[in-house]
């Protein structure tokens, strides 16, 4: 058996995978969710804002047992199926158009976990050419409305982990990278709604959600933000919005995802745009410790 264990970028050695064992065997009535609960609190795993890591916890406990190092309890309760695809919804839909000056003042609006967040999520599902897809980890939800009406969406989620033009840009090394990229946020889904034609509002709204994003998330999730990033389809679109808003282009994706183990191209290549939201953040960044 292998004297140490790699996960998520943590190195767990003999006497944690020991400590596990004597857990499993001093609660032999407890669920995996239970134990893989009790475990964080053992070790103190914690998220940034104290909430336990209890779905990496449980990531690593199934790891572990296909290995042959640890032997779970059985399955209790099977998780659903797919999650149902949003329901569709009946938007305001009335044509919005002219100069942006005579678009009024717009709000932004933090949805998740809001009754507004199923209106978003039916928006994008809808009107986006991705569609909608459920964020996993740190992840937060915009609906930008003018006088009461849904004009855009945007979504930021936890920035990908191995990003090679990105990371030259920081110049972070590889112990920086997995303490930081946390602080990072990836702008996922960004949406101007079929029905509203009003030049420069996209780089308006992008400008706005640089100033509002860093607080909202220090707010909601007890840490800050110091780099916005983005991918840019270039065989759809031209990212002029972004770059008039001042976001920066740092170069390309290889077009092999996350989990590649052939090197060779298997999705289409993004352009990757950036937007520093504080002035030293390579700085920041950089730290280690």
């Amino acid at each position: 058996m292998a004297i140490e264990w790699k996960y998520r970028g943590r190195i767990f050695n003999h006497a944690e995978i020991e400590s596990i064992r004597r857990l499993i065997a001093a609660n032999p009535e407890a669920s995996r969710w239970s134990l893989s609960r009790k475990l964080c609190e053992d070790w103190d795993w914690r998220q940034p804002n104290g909430a336990l890591r209890d779905m990496v916890c449980r990531g690593l406990l199934l790891m572990l047992e296909r290995a042959g190092e640890i032997e779970l309890p059985p399955v209790r309760r099977r998780p659903p199926g797919r999650p149902a695809r949003p329901k569709a919804v009946m938007p305001d839909d009335r044509p919005v158009c002219g100069p942006l000056s005579e678009l009024g003042s717009l709000t932004i609006e933090q949805v998740r976990r809001t009754p507004q967040e199923a209106l978003f999520n039916g928006l994008v599902e809808q009107y986006h050419y991705l569609g909608y897809e459920q964020p996993v980890g740190e992840h937060l939800k915009y609906l930008v409305s003018a006088k009461g009406q849904a004009i855009a969406c945007l979504a930021w989620s936890s920035s990908p982990r191995h990003l090679g033009c990105r990371d030259r840009f920081i110049g972070w090394g590889m112990d920086a990278r997995k303490r930081n990229i946390h602080l990072l946020a990836y702008n996922t889904r960004f949406l101007i709604l079929p029905w509203v034609t009003v030049p420069h509002l996209a780089s308006h709204i992008l400008g706005r959600m640089a100033r509002q994003i860093p607080g909202d998330w220090q707010r909601i999730y007890a840490h800050p933000v110091y780099l916005l990033e983005t991918f840019i389809d270039p065989e759809r679109f031209r990212g002029t919005c972004y770059r008039a808003a001042n976001w920066i282009t740092l170069g390309r994706t290889t077009g092999r995802g996350k989990n590649d183990l052939t090197h060779k191209q298997n999705r289409s290549i993004k352009e990757v745009l950036a937007l520093p939201v504080h002035r030293r953040f390579r700085e920041l960044l950089r730290e280690a410790r």
